[in-house]
């Protein structure tokens, strides 16, 4: 069976990565989702192992150690991390998976060649845009506001780095080029549109 492709896909907050995704997910087949660990507390209408997992730091900090994560991080304080087995699992089948990390994470996958593995960045419109977007939640500090605002900056900076940039400016669109990725990718590994192997011996006849 040919192994599935690990899409890592980064964003600054306000981009709108979230939304891209689930619409992507709802469209196009044999795409999973990475369901990371973190020590932060759940947020109103988060469940534990849909969301994340939620640990205590001890045990985060035990996984770690173990060897268990294939990347993890710490970001505003609280440890988040990708389980190593889960995701190979997962591209044994034949499945693509979505892994959503920050830059730190996404920059050890570089360094570490993970077989399979895309990177791409998704970025706003504009700072303008960005600054809009997160303000426009009216849930946030202007403390909060401004780490935010701060930590995009230096994100941003890092998305030479990827192998893809997608400008969410209007949003169906950055959703078609998201897929138009993955197809590309499923062509490069010799798969169909929907993730499926190509038989090609029986294409040659």
């Amino acid at each position: 069976m040919s192994r599935g492709n690990l899409f890592v896909i980064s964003a600054p907050s306000g981009a709108g990565k979230s939304t891209l995704l689930k619409k992507l997910l709802a469209k196009v087949p044999h795409l999973a989702f990475s369901v990371s660990h973190t020590t932060r507390n759940p947020r109103p209408g988060e469940s534990n192992g849909r969301e994340y997992h939620f640990v205590d730091r001890p045990t985060f900090e035990g996984m770690r150690d173990d060897q268990a994560f294939l990347e993890w991080a710490e970001v505003h304080g609280n440890l988040y991390g990708t389980s190593r087995a889960a995701i190979e699992a997962q591209q044994a089948k034949g499945i693509d998976v979505f892994l959503d990390i920050d830059v730190q994470g996404a920059s050890q996958l570089r360094d570490c060649r993970h077989p399979g593995a895309i990177f791409l960045f998704i970025a706003p419109p504009s700072w303008q845009e960005l600054e809009r977007r997160l303000r426009g939640r009216g849930t946030d500090p202007e403390e909060t506001v401004q780490l935010r605002l701060n930590n995009a900056r230096r994100e941003m900076e890092d998305a030479g780095c990827y192998d893809y940039l997608i400008i969410n400016d209007r949003l169906e669109e950055a959703v078609d080029t998201l897929r138009a990725v993955v197809i590309a990718e499923r062509c490069k590994a010799r798969r169909s549109p929907d993730g499926q192997p190509i038989d090609w011996e029986k294409v040659k006849g």
